[in-house]
Order: C-alpha cells, then sequence, then structure tokens
C-alpha cells in the first residue's frame, strides 16, 4: 500500500522577469504548505420553468502557499512583490507540483501573484506567511 504524506512534495516556481530559472521552494510550514480553492467548473442556471441549463466556463485556480517564517523562500515572494511594486507592472510565473506518492505533476501556468504577505505575524514566535497566486490552469499529467 502507498503512502499520502507530502513530505517528498516538491514545488518550484518560476517569475519570468524576477527569476527566469525556476527555483525550488522550501520552508513549508509544518500542518499548511499550500492549498486549492475548490472550482465552479459550470455556470449554471435554473429557468422559472424548473429546467437546468449550463455551460462551460474558464476559471481561475487560486493557490495559497504557507512559508514558515524563516524560510529563505519568503525572498522569492519579497523580490517578485518588490520588482512589480518598482515596475508597477504585474508579472506572471510558472512552475511546477510533484507529488512522487501519487504518481502526479501539476503544470501551474500563468500565476499572478495575488495575494502578498509582507511581514509574519509578531506572536510568542513569528508566525508562518502566507501567499496567494491566482493560475490560468494547473493541468496535471502522470509521472
Amino acid at each position: 500500500m502507498g503512502t499520502i504524506t507530502s513530505a517528498n512534495t516538491s514545488f518550484s516556481l518560476g517569475i519570468a522577469s524576477v527569476f527566469p530559472v525556476p527555483v525550488p521552494l522550501q520552508g513549508f510550514a509544518a500542518d499548511d504548505i499550500f492549498d486549492t480553492d475548490p472550482l465552479e467548473s459550470a455556470e449554471v442556471m435554473m429557468g422559472v420553468d424548473g429546467v437546468l441549463s449550463a455551460g462551460f466556463v474558464f476559471v481561475p485556480v487560486k493557490m495559497s502557499i504557507t512559508l514558515q517564517a524563516d524560510s529563505a523562500s519568503n525572498l522569492v515572494f519579497d523580490a517578485w512583490y518588490a520588482a512589480q511594486q518598482a515596475a508597477k507592472e504585474v508579472f506572471s510565473a510558472f512552475g511546477v507540483v510533484i507529488f512522487p506518492t501519487l504518481g502526479t505533476k501539476y503544470a501551474l501556468i500563468n500565476g499572478i501573484l495575488s495575494t502578498y504577505k509582507p511581514t509574519p505575524d509578531a506572536k510568542r514566535v513569528l508566525q508562518p506567511r502566507k501567499f496567494a497566486i491566482t493560475w490560468q490552469s494547473t493541468p496535471v499529467a502522470v509521472v
């Protein structure tokens, strides 16, 4: 029987104007590495006569990434945000997530930094920082 561990999952991220060669992210929070929001995969409407209609729609994929306060990978997001602020422009990202335990790989296509947390919360110990990237698509492949 296989396992469902996240410990061997890898996540590499590139930003064409900042990090043109993808860098591996590391130093994730212990119980919250990353997650994606559920997708509304169809537009659905019920007519007044009770007939259901539906249509295909493209939808973005929102992914949250959580890094420990001392993760070196926080610098990737800091540099991305700073470059956008300096240029007054939005820079898109690309990446790949590999789940060896599932034998799957996800291509991350045309991502926009949609949420940026500039500092960790200072509590008893510094808290993880959470970032969000909104992807155009995340197709899956079997590895």
